[in-house]
């Protein structure tokens, strides 16, 4: 297969392709609130795959993982089922035990949706805050805030 399924790096921002499916909407084709947070998710996940990180890994082998520690969420316009729409990640900090994303949600040129996520790494065997591999951070760093 050709298309890569995890989208595009450009010019400092990730590129997802989301089509609106009837599982994201209620009876009348509109896109549930929450799938957009969903959408966001995906995004991300998609990013961190695109610059090389395995976060199964992550959690199977150093017992750390990313999880949402705030999230701010703007709705703007709504998404309709078939809608072919674009998730657009940048990385505005990245810190040490912190990234904060910018994600915006779009159907061609209109803003849908702003999110902002604070995500924080965590230790699974006590829940406290861990800082992120020095490699990770490295090639976060190098291609999303170059």
């Amino acid at each position: 297969m050709s298309d890569n399924l995890s989208g595009i790096i450009n010019d400092n921002t990730h590129y997802f392709p989301k089509r609106v499916y009837y599982s994201d909407t209620d009876a009348g084709g509109v896109v549930y609130h929450s799938r957009y947070i969903d959408m966001a998710e995906h995004g991300r996940s998609e990013l961190i795959r695109l610059l090389g990180g395995d976060q199964k890994s992550l959690l199977d082998e150093s017992g750390l993982a990313f999880v949402v520690r705030s999230l701010n969420v703007s709705y703007n316009r709504p998404a309709f089922l078939d809608d072919m729409l674009s998730v657009r990640t940048r990385l505005s900090k990245c810190e040490n035990f912190t990234l904060i994303f910018d994600q915006k949600i779009y159907r061609d040129n209109e803003l849908l949706t702003e999110l902002e996520v604070k995500i924080g790494c965590i230790s699974l065997g006590d829940g406290k805050p861990k800082p992120m591999p020095r490699e990770w951070k490295q090639v976060i760093e190098e291609k999303m805030m170059s």
